[in-house]
């Protein structure tokens, strides 16, 4: 075999280990972000449930409806900083709004969105039964531009028992700072239990309502 076939051989070696070493390299780099996303995954989950856990907690031994949502209303201002919270329950003649005073901003309740929000908005998201941003608020009556309601991040989580609408909890921010879809995501996780604890308290709607 003369030198310059070994040579041309070699090359073909090196290059052949070359694209092996880094195809293996590759499937390193996927194998480490998949790990870390996986990690990241897990850490969330861990955050979320630890929070959930809080929650809960803190509303054992509440002996009324009012002291329930005040401690509900206090944990979830303090895993949203600077984010306003406000409870609407269905009655037979319609929704209470339970808002109680927390951060400064949010000490006068015209700083808030619940005076722009109708009635039949305020009922229109209790039948929808669904978690609610301001797109799908605003479908709710196509006649309003909601030039009031577009100054705030808004986003409305339901209450409800097996099924029934039993009001609604609404999170804001003025924007530009907004309610972001993992917060919105933690605060999910504890409505089931939420919804139960408030059923406790009260007096079942009458039939068909």
């Amino acid at each position: 075999m003369s030198q310059t076939e070994r040579h041309r051989r070699l090359r073909l070696l090196l290059t052949k280990l070359n694209k092996q070493r880094k195809q293996q390299a590759g499937k390193i780099d996927i194998l480490c972000n998949d790990l870390i996303s996986a990690q990241r995954g897990f850490i969330h989950r861990l955050y979320t449930i630890g929070f959930a856990a809080e929650f809960y907690k803190s509303l054992l031994g509440s002996p009324d409806l009012n002291h329930l949502l005040a401690r509900a209303d206090r944990m979830i201002r303090q895993e949203l900083p600077g984010t306003g919270v406000a409870f609407y329950l269905r009655q037979s003649d319609g929704c209470e709004l339970h808002s109680f005073v927390g951060d400064e901003m949010f000490a006068c309740e015209q700083s808030g969105p619940q005076e722009h929000l109708t009635p039949e908005l305020v009922e229109g998201i209790c039948k929808s039964n669904k978690i609610c941003t301001l797109s799908e608020i605003s479908s709710l009556d196509p006649t309003d531009d909601f030039h009031a309601l577009r100054r705030f991040s808004i986003v409305t989580l339901p209450l409800s028992d097996l099924g029934r609408s039993l009001g609604f909890l609404l999170l804001w921010r003025p924007t530009p700072l907004s309610v972001t879809s993992e917060e919105i995501g933690r605060v999910e996780s504890v409505m089931c239990g939420l919804s139960q604890a408030i059923r406790g308290t009260r007096v079942p709607l009458a039939s068909g309502e």
